[in-house]
């Protein structure tokens, strides 16, 4: 058995891709053998003989898990196709890994992907270092990532590193618990002239909006839900972004002129998705006159003022009385 070069230090990971389906390492030689000729199969072939490019059209899909953990070790041909920089186009790393500053979290997230860290950790015997593992991946891609799903915990010099060495990148998302770098992104937005995707937190989109207007020509597809949505937003929106076909903003807080200014200002919107949001009725006649044109129009739960903040759902004697909601 052929064994893959070390990680050497800190690594990245990520396990689904961002536009192309999963595939599970059990399933993958499935795969690779409907992408091969029934004349191959015939000849009595090996593995190992398989064409590279039918080789690396198909890894390029496994996602980063197999990519580091199961095709390297399934023989030498395997391990070098999976080392092509076109194997390495689209980088969907791990929900969340440690941040390197911090030696023990006092809490840790659920994350769906945990099971990729621990084996990680247990394979190369060290702790994830998020900007190491991030600068690895990348290297890997020598230049050729175009969709990047950043892992929570990541820092700033990572953010850098990406926006140095990935000038090709047309999808990026910025993950959860990265709530610092939705502050500094501005920074780095200039790099990435050839973005068509892009996935904020939580963030000041008046601040962001015009930068991505004069850098980024191509962008189609943006996603800032549970944003504050006022006038100045809307402004930036309608005449930095007017090209714009798909918007996320559920679980927004909007104004509702603001909504309005969206509706009459993006005119090439197919998909708009508000919902479970505040600010504005989901049965608003004259919203859902406004957004009649968009054919993919989601609203579903917004209400004007959340419960929490409604005085009939409010006893003010408990709020005062009891110790408890201080506990």
């Amino acid at each position: 058995m052929y064994l893959p070069v070390s990680l050497k230090s800190k690594h990245p990971s990520g396990t689904k891709t961002f536009g192309l389906p999963d595939i599970h390492p059990i399933f993958l030689q499935f795969f690779l053998a409907a992408s091969v000729s029934i004349s191959f199969r015939m000849e009595g072939r090996i593995w190992e003989d398989i064409n590279k490019d039918i080789l690396v059209n198909v890894l390029g899909r496994v996602g980063m898990e197999s990519l580091l953990l199961d095709v390297p070790f399934v023989c030498k041909s395997w391990y070098k196709a999976s080392r092509e920089p076109q194997c390495w186009e689209h980088l969907i790393f791990p929900t969340f890994i440690k941040p390197d500053d911090i030696d023990d979290l006092w809490w840790e997230p659920e994350i769906p992907d945990r099971g990729f860290i621990d084996r990680l950790e247990m394979t190369y015997q060290e702790n994830l270092s998020a900007t190491a593992f991030v600068k690895f991946i990348v290297n890997r891609s020598c230049g050729n990532a175009t969709i990047i799903k950043l892992p929570g915990g990541c820092t700033e010099e990572a953010l850098e590193y990406v926006a140095n060495e990935c000038p090709r990148l047309k999808g990026l998302a910025v993950g959860s618990y990265n709530e610092f770098i939705n502050g500094i992104i501005v920074k780095f937005i200039s790099k990435w002239k050839y973005l068509e995707m892009l996935k904020l937190g939580k963030y000041d989109l008046k601040e962001i909006i015009p930068q991505i207007g004069l850098h980024c020509n191509n962008l189609i597809w943006l996603s800032a839900p549970y944003t504050y949505i006022g006038k100045d937003e809307a402004s930036a929106l309608v005449s930095s972004l007017s090209k714009l076909k798909y918007l996320d903003l559920h679980g927004g807080d909007f104004e509702k002129e603001a909504l309005v200014m969206i509706l009459q200002g993006c005119k090439q919107l197919v998909h708009l998705d508000i919902r479970q949001s505040f600010g504005f009725d989901d049965d608003d006649a004259e919203i859902l006159e406004l957004a009649s044109h968009i054919p993919a129009f989601k609203c579903e739960g917004s209400i004007i003022t959340p419960d929490w903040l409604d005085d009939d759902h409010i006893d003010h004697d408990d709020l005062v009385y009891d110790s408890s909601y201080f506990d």
